[in-house]
């Protein structure tokens, strides 16, 4: 009889972690991308330094805002077809060139994410250029078991690698330039 009930509690917890494993939700997902810019730190900060102007990334057409670079600060990013993208900043070190947002609304349907945080950082790279790092983390759009392919992990890791490519490359060229 008792080995009878220790093999049934065997069975039973063997078939709980099976259980558990396939029915995991998303995982959280991270991107990091970064690109060395032929200027000053300062100069890369002060084109990216402040929370309330994000002139600087493609498909910005209008940045609004309150309370600067306070934490809590918060910010709407306006895009080109029109969609909004509103932010809170929760980490600002000017001194160590550096500030962390969370995305606190955006339609997955613009960018396919949730629970979405971010971090850019400007530090020194060899012979006087200047490193800008963009890194996030997230959950992909659609928070359940069997997303649609417009919002599962690959969409959502596309969606922010392409973001953050995109824009550090327009920062660098725009600084670069001079325009």
């Amino acid at each position: 009889m008792r080995r009878t009930i220790a093999r049934a509690g065997v069975v039973v917890a063997a078939l709980a972690v099976l259980g558990a494993a396939w029915a995991h939700g998303p995982t959280r997902q991270k991107v990091r991308e970064s690109i060395e810019i032929d200027a000053p730190q300062a100069k890369v900060w002060a084109m990216i330094g402040n929370f309330q102007d994000m002139s600087w990334l493609a498909g910005v057409t209008k940045t609004e805002g309150e309370k600067g670079n306070e934490i809590g600060a918060t910010r709407r990013l306006t895009l080109a077809p029109g969609a909004t993208v509103d932010e809170e900043l929760y980490k600002y070190e000017p001194e160590m060139m550096s500030y962390s947002y969370r995305i606190t609304a955006v339609d997955v349907k613009v960018l396919p994410v949730t629970n979405y945080s971010s971090t850019l950082t400007v530090s020194p790279a060899p012979e006087g250029k200047t490193k800008l790092e963009w890194a996030g983390a997230f959950y992909r759009g659609f928070p359940n078991n069997d997303p649609p392919p417009e919002l599962n992990d690959e969409a959502a890791i596309k969606a922010v690698s392409g973001m953050y490519k995109a824009g550090l490359e327009a920062l660098k060229k725009k600084i670069e330039s001079g325009t």
